[in-house]
């Protein structure tokens, strides 16, 4: 009785800290964001390994950052990339201790710096993944239990859950795990990520039928791309208006280098965000990824931080992207 006793009081102990500790807050005001009830642009980096990185150099990814004026990171609770398996919880839901600590120690370095924290998951097969459904339920459960105290964190349950392979995730089973979050924690924000440009049928059932807290389109990937953006954002508001239900437009993922055949220049990264921020969206991310077409990936940027701290695999002109994206806003 005694240590069981002495349990609860360690654990009630931690979670007071935890809270105390607290210090950014992400919310909703319409169709932005705010952080400590100010509206912000969220302006956003991809960092999916980040739990195999050295706590040196998130440290140092971070100071450059916030030194750009970036002020939120995309992280995978499920990532593996070749063959390194740095997921917070296994193919079928159960914890990975360390990277789920790992995790816990990132959120809570990024609240302290007043940084916000998107984490992802993703259906699939093998590591790296979501299983199945039943999995899905327990994963979620493992996360927002485990970092309920931070309020500086937001949940992508189901990375480009419309797509027709293994990630794919339905309607239904959205809604169930949206609500199963809603009973978990009934304050964090939940959103599914979504493969190319959603249709009013999307819309409608993503914010009507699912519930989720905001929108996050992965707009296509072509050079045409930056000139729509906005048009795209102003089209996505509109079908919201007309459904009766304003919510951000998060753009957490959009093009990148490595990816295929056309290789965005810095000019196609400033004005995909310009047309985001014209078009009335919400966030944006200077999304990156290991080379498709080099035979070892290299440089693998944010697929692969074990070696190399992001800042240190970014390219001139990704370089470039992040030194001048915070004067867009201004």
């Amino acid at each position: 009785m005694l240590w069981r006793l002495a349990t609860v009081a360690c654990t009630m102990v931690a979670t007071v800290v935890a809270c105390e500790a607290a210090r950014t807050v992400l919310s909703i005001e319409g169709t932005r964001f705010t952080i400590n009830g100010r509206r912000t642009f969220l302006l956003g980096i991809s960092y999916y390994g980040g739990l195999g990185a050295r706590r040196q150099f998130v440290r140092q990814d971070l100071d450059d950052l916030q030194r750009l004026g970036f002020n939120w990171l995309r992280v995978w609770a499920t990532w593996a990339y070749g063959g390194d398996d740095v997921s917070a919880v296994t193919p079928d839901g159960k914890p990975q201790e360390h990277y789920l600590r790992r995790l816990e120690w990132f959120i809570a370095e990024c609240d302290r710096r007043g940084m916000l924290v998107d984490v992802t998951l993703t259906r699939g097969e093998g590591l790296g993944c979501i299983a199945d459904m039943r999995a899905h339920e327990e994963a979620v459960k493992l996360l927002v239990n485990a970092l309920r105290s931070y309020r500086n964190w937001y949940l992508d349950m189901a990375n480009e859950c419309n797509v027709g392979d293994d990630r794919r995730v339905t309607v239904e089973q959205l809604e169930q795990l949206r609500a199963f979050v809603r009973r978990l924690d009934p304050r964090r924000l939940v959103t599914a990520s979504f493969a190319g440009d959603m249709t009013e049928k999307d819309v409608r059932e993503a914010l009507l039928v699912v519930g989720i807290d905001f929108l996050c389109p992965h707009r296509p990937r072509h050079g045409d791309s930056p000139a729509e953006t906005a048009e795209k954002t102003r089209k996505l508001l509109d079908i919201m208006r007309r459904l009766g239900r304003l919510v951000p437009v998060h753009y957490q993922e959009p093009f990148r280098r490595g990816y295929g055949d056309w290789q965005p220049q810095a000019a196609d990264f400033l004005a995909d965000l310009r047309g985001a921020v014209e078009g009335g969206a919400a966030g944006w991310c200077l999304h990156n990824g290991a080379e498709r077409d080099n035979p070892d990936g290299q440089p693998h940027r944010c697929f692969s931080l074990r070696t190399k701290r992001l800042f240190d695999q970014l390219d001139p002109e990704e370089l470039t992207v992040a030194s001048r994206a915070a004067f867009v806003l201004d």
